[in-house]
């Protein structure tokens, strides 16, 4: 599946893409903010991720950039099903951070999510990383109230905590006016 926003193409993962994912992903201040990524981030990783098969019912997206050269891999994102229902989890690489890229992505997975008849998304993100729960925010995502200890493989399985955040998607969704060209 293919998906254009407004500055972003969104796009499946290819095997040639683990150089960029390495690169990005492979910042301890990134992979340091996520559970499942391990420490040191190794080529390895990077090569078995991209070749990972789509889980049934799971939106997978490479975050990238169509202006520029070569349209670079500067994140990933996705919603997986899980037992609470379905889960979004992504990554934006830090020289590519702070421009409001998670934000879009976000917004344009959980618009797919909700054409493909998805009526509800969670996601967590660890306490200190408030850049992340103000993305969530920013895309109609509430806080449960619940902050669960989560494990990141990245800080050796120590357990670090999370605020947990829904989203319904039956809601209806006020669309920004178009700009005029």
């Amino acid at each position: 599946m293919f998906m254009r926003t407004e500055r972003l193409f969104l796009r499946p993962t290819f095997p040639e893409d683990w150089r960029e994912i390495h690169r990005g992903i492979g910042d301890f201040r990134v992979v340091s903010m996520l559970a499942r990524a391990p420490w040191p981030y190794r080529e390895v990783d990077a090569r078995t991720y991209c070749r990972m098969p789509v889980p049934a019912g799971a939106l997978k997206f490479s975050v990238t950039l169509p202006e520029l050269s070569g349209a670079p891999v500067i994140g990933q994102i996705g919603i997986e099903p899980d037992e609470d229902g379905h889960e979004l989890g992504y990554w934006i690489g830090r020289k590519w951070q702070r421009r409001g890229y998670a934000s879009e992505a976000v917004r344009g997975v959980l618009q797919t999510a909700r054409a493909l008849g998805i009526e509800r998304v969670h996601a967590g993100h660890f306490l200190e990383n408030a850049a992340s729960g103000k993305v969530l925010k920013a895309n109609g995502f509430v806080e449960t109230g619940e902050i669960r200890p989560t494990a990141c493989a990245a800080r050796g399985g120590a357990m670090v905590l999370a605020r947990r955040n829904v989203c319904d998607l039956t809601e209806k969704v006020e669309m920004p006016d178009a700009k005029a060209a």
